[in-house]
């Protein structure tokens, strides 16, 4: 454990803005984290933070405890892989991979900590956490106990879990079942294009990994906490937004690509579990957004109209005030209210 004082978060978060944390505490595996959890008074507010690739940090700081939880251990039992909070997702996804188990492969390259994809449910061309969680270990802050939560005792759904409405849990480990049979044919389109274009094969889990990673890639979604240069983004800044079917339609027709409508809307279904769960690119694009855009030191991503991109010299009001801007735009616009896919933490008042 390492223990800090005043710590920049800027330099720890994706987006490279926001201030200090009052107290920052940076531990790894699932023994290490329980130890930090015992010491710190349970009165104390505590953040969790970890590879700080999906938050906005408040250019004023965190207040209390900040938990930075990196690293720890993966272990596989048969076809089960068991894997600390804080290890890297796509270090998991590598591992289960190399294994030859199915059940992760789609989910390649999304930047963050097992933890953080289990309380977010991440997901990723059809293949979300929650088809293969087997069970979850919590520390429960008010008790000072840990429990096993089965996947049967957890809501969850499109980028939620019923963990984001418990605070006093704090996430320390989880186990996935996978399979040596594949588990989900990979159907989005534009990934199915990148096999054809390299002759990889999508019934060969190596093969399905790199398809993954160069479709990403070429949307711009590539981020790796341990490379300086790396895109000053949060990835998706916005949930896609559940619509009636012709509202879904309707927004469908700004995408960019050339995609048939009833294509669009089967890959929103399969991104977000209905057709018109539409895609909140197309929403901006219908909004008048566009890559690029730039508001001084603030812009939307060149690649990726969904992400927004920090310059220079940027702070995190600058970044909030734009989201704000896109959200007030799109409901006069639109009558569609976006939500942040993105969690703001600290004071943005």
């Amino acid at each position: 454990m390492q223990d800090t004082q005043k710590t920049s978060l800027a330099d720890l978060t994706s987006l490279r803005v926001g201030g200090d944390a009052q107290n920052l505490l940076l531990c790894g595996d699932f023994d290490q984290t329980v130890r930090v959890l015992l010491a710190i008074d349970r009165s104390e507010h505590v953040n969790i933070v970890s590879y700080g690739s999906n938050i906005l940090v408040s250019d004023d700081g965190l207040d209390g405890t900040t938990l930075m939880i990196r690293g720890g251990r993966i272990h596989f039992e048969d076809n089960v892989v068991i894997a600390d909070a804080g290890v890297w997702w796509d270090d998991l996804v590598v591992q289960a991979v190399e294994h030859g188990l199915w059940g992760l492969e789609l989910t390649s390259l999304i930047p963050g900590s097992v933890g953080a994809g289990v309380f977010g449910n991440i997901a990723a061309y059809g293949q979300q956490v929650s088809d293969t969680l087997l069970w979850v270990d919590v520390f429960d802050r008010v008790n000072n106990t840990i429990s096993r939560l089965n996947v049967s005792e957890l809501a969850f759904s499109y980028r939620e879990s019923s963990l984001q409405l418990c605070p006093e849990l704090v996430i320390l480990r989880a186990a996935f079942s996978l399979s040596t049979a594949q588990k989900q044919n990979l159907r989005y389109q534009s990934a199915l294009d990148v096999g054809k274009e390299y002759n990889w094969s999508v019934d060969d889990i190596s093969d399905v990994r790199k398809i993954i990673a160069e479709t990403r890639k070429r949307a711009g979604s590539l981020y790796d906490y341990r490379d300086d240069s790396a895109q000053r983004t949060a990835g998706s800044f916005f949930k896609n937004p559940l619509l009636n079917i012709e509202k879904a339609k309707e927004v469908a027709s700004f995408d960019e690509s050339g995609k048939a409508i009833e294509r669009l809307l089967q890959q929103s279904e399969l991104h977000g579990g209905s057709p018109a769960r539409a895609s909140a690119a197309h929403v901006l694009l219908a909004a008048g957004y566009r890559r690029g855009q730039v508001w001084e030191r603030v812009r939307l991503h060149p690649d990726h109209v969904l992400k927004i991109e920090t310059l220079e010299g940027a702070t995190a009001r600058e970044v909030h005030e734009v989201s704000t801007e896109i959200i007030d735009t799109v409901r006069k616009k639109l009558d569609i209210t976006l939500e942040p896919e993105v969690r703001f933490m600290g004071n943005f008042s």
